[in-house]
């Protein structure tokens, strides 16, 4: 088997696996974009809670992963939901940047919330598959990151099923088209909007719950909105299938860059790319066309 060769699937799988949670974070933020049409910048600071969360349960109460993992996961939709009935909701019918600066501002207050609360310091824990390895093809590949993979394809596809077979996914999809002939019809199409911020929510606390063990668990962990809202506009803004795609390519071309290019690259190698597919396709890979005359 070829070195090269191994240090090149090792990468990819890598690659794959960050670009998951890339694109969990993007996909949260285009369903509350498409439902509610703000740009949720506090996206990544719910992740952020949720990562602080779930170390406190691990190492200071002794919970399990996998029983914290839908503890956090429930709690962090309860606190997206509120966000939205509570405050979000009050701005309907302004501006979007009216949202954008209220979403900023909520983001800063989560941060500082968790700073006060769980303190500055970096912190760690682990999973039930931190440390363990399994050979594809020759290649020793991380357990965890085989995981995230699984984790992150299960949740695309059980978005997928969620909003093409059930009533209420079909109720989420109208009132994000059309709200006035949503409420016609009877769609309570606000309590659906707080109910599209939970969901999103819970995809925000499991990408925080599987990167933080990555990295570390750390307030700067919100920088991933950056990278969600680059896998956005790549794969094509406002489709979900296009957040899945974007965020994997996202994350391949921050690894190969950060072993094939020199010192550097890792950081600006995806905006790079991302410039080029903007000027080369705007709407990205699966957005719509909306052209304007000038």
């Amino acid at each position: 088997m070829n070195t090269a060769w191994e240090v090149f699937a090792q990468v990819t799988v890598n690659g794959i696996a960050v670009g998951a949670i890339y694109a969990l974070v993007a996909m949260g933020i285009v369903l509350i974009h498409k439902a509610t049409e703000v740009l949720n910048f506090a996206h990544g600071d719910l992740l952020v809670l949720s990562a602080f969360s779930a170390w406190a349960l691990i190492t200071h109460v002794g919970l399990p992963f996998w029983a914290v993992v839908p503890l956090v996961g429930a709690g962090i939709g309860v606190i997206a939901y509120g966000l939205d009935a509570v405050i979000v909701r009050r701005i309907a019918g302004q501006p979007q940047f009216a949202g954008v600066m209220l979403t900023i501002a909520m983001a800063f207050m989560i941060r500082g919330a968790v700073s006060m609360g769980f303190g500055p310091e970096s912190q760690s824990y682990d999973t039930p598959w931190t440390g363990q390895t399994s050979e594809l093809g020759g290649v020793a590949i991380g357990n965890l990151s085989l995981v995230i993979m699984g984790v992150s394809l299960g949740i695309a596809a059980a978005l997928w099923l969620f909003f093409r077979h059930t009533r209420l996914g079909v109720a989420m999809q109208a009132a994000s088209q059309n709200q006035l002939a949503a409420h016609l019809n009877g769609v309570r199409v606000k309590r659906l909007n707080s109910l599209v911020w939970a969901l999103a929510g819970v995809t925000a606390a499991i990408a925080g719950m599987f990167l933080a063990p990555l990295s570390l668990v750390d307030t700067s962990l919100w920088l991933i909105t950056l990278k969600a809202l680059a896998a956005i506009v790549l794969g094509g803004f406002g489709s979900l299938p296009g957040a899945l795609i974007g965020g994997i390519l996202i994350g391949l071309i921050e690894q190969y860059a950060g072993v094939y290019l020199p010192d550097g690259s890792r950081d600006i190698a995806p905006y790079l790319v991302l410039i080029v597919v903007l000027i080369l396709r705007p709407r990205g890979i699966l957005g719509d066309a909306h052209g304007r005359r000038v």
